[in-house]
């Protein structure tokens, strides 16, 4: 792999990171194709997880960024009481691993950990994550992610913020 390509993937994931914990909510969308899939699915056993959106039970699924952007339009409204107060979050990335993927996109494949604290609780999500990026410019574009959830026994609320 070439290494220039891997600290510019490395640096785009740090970067979106840091956006997410700033609730930097603008930056963060604009890393988003408009067509980009955002799909976190439900355990359907100890081992096996829902693959397909569409058949099967997802925790998360937006089918374009417009899902996303609505859910923060809530967020920044106040109409999203789950979301109020925000938590303050520090995303942690690790294990890049980068592939080809057809049509010129690139395949990232990384481990992930949220640290959050909100209500005077610190709790934790991890898991592991799938992204198809688009090269855009000098950056890059999400036109997939798909998130695994490793620790799905949900305390509190679950939001895209979270992953």
């Amino acid at each position: 792999m070439n290494p220039q390509l891997q600290y510019q993937v490395e640096q785009f994931f740090y970067r979106k990171s840091e956006l997410c914990d700033a609730q930097d909510w603008d930056a963060y969308l604009e890393l988003f194709d408009e067509n980009s899939e955002f799909h976190l699915p439900q355990w359907d056993s100890e081992h096996v997880y829902t693959t397909d959106p569409k058949r099967g039970m997802s925790l998360i699924y937006y089918a374009s960024r417009s899902g996303l952007e609505d859910r923060i339009f809530r967020i920044r409204t106040g109409k999203a009481a789950s979301a109020s107060p925000m938590p303050r979050t520090l995303h942690a990335i690790n294990n890049v691993r980068i592939a080809e993927h057809e049509g010129g996109l690139l395949q990232v494949r990384l481990n992930w950990q949220t640290s959050y604290y909100r209500l005077g609780t610190s709790e934790e999500f991890y898991g592991w994550a799938t992204y198809h990026l688009r090269p855009s410019g000098d950056s890059f574009r999400i036109t997939r992610k798909h998130v695994v959830l490793l620790n799905d026994t949900i305390n509190s609320v679950l939001d895209f913020y979270h992953l």
